[in-house]
């Protein structure tokens, strides 16, 4: 995830604003919120904290709500494609592989798997996992965004006081 981080902060700089990269990279998977807070921090963009939270919360947010609703449906329509139906087969089985904590205690399990920054977790796949389990629309979003508060205090504190008392 570093190296992704740095790639986008290296290839974006100078040619948008610091904070447009910490928001974007906040949309995309994997990197997420966790990525952009680490691009946010005193060691890479230096933008303050109380401007990287919200463009880091609202840039991971924005694609739930499409994840949730729409997912299935796209899958369904990959698998009509045999290259694309592999790909969808694929995700499907690799978030599912995650999905005991989550099945088991619902909207805790999501809130903890989306929460905890741990390689894999985030509310992308969370997204997805709730989707794939028919949890409710509502619950899941509520989960999701608790998680997505937890992950940002974690992160913060990681990307602001770790690497901002190393780096800043």
């Amino acid at each position: 995830m570093d190296n992704l981080v740095l790639w986008f902060t290296e290839n974006l700089a100078g040619k948008v604003s610091n904070e447009l990269i910490v928001f974007l990279i906040s949309m995309i998977p994997i990197l997420e919120l966790r990525g952009g807070l680490m691009a946010a921090s005193p060691a890479l963009l230096d933008v303050p904290i109380l401007k990287a939270i919200p463009l880091c919360i609202i840039g991971n947010l924005i694609p739930i709500p499409f994840i949730l609703l729409f997912i299935k449906s796209i899958f369904n329509w990959m698998k009509k494609y045999e290259k694309l139906g592999k790909i969808a087969v694929w995700f499907e089985n690799k978030a599912m592989s995650k999905k005991d904590k989550i099945e088991r205690y619902e909207f805790w399990g999501l809130v903890l798997f989306v929460g905890i920054p741990l390689p894999g977790t985030g509310a992308w796949t969370g997204s997805l996992i709730a989707a794939l389990l028919n949890i409710d629309f509502k619950k899941s979003i509520s989960a999701i965004m608790v998680g997505i508060m937890m992950a940002t205090i974690i992160m913060s504190c990681i990307s602001y006081a770790l690497l901002g008392t190393l780096f800043g």
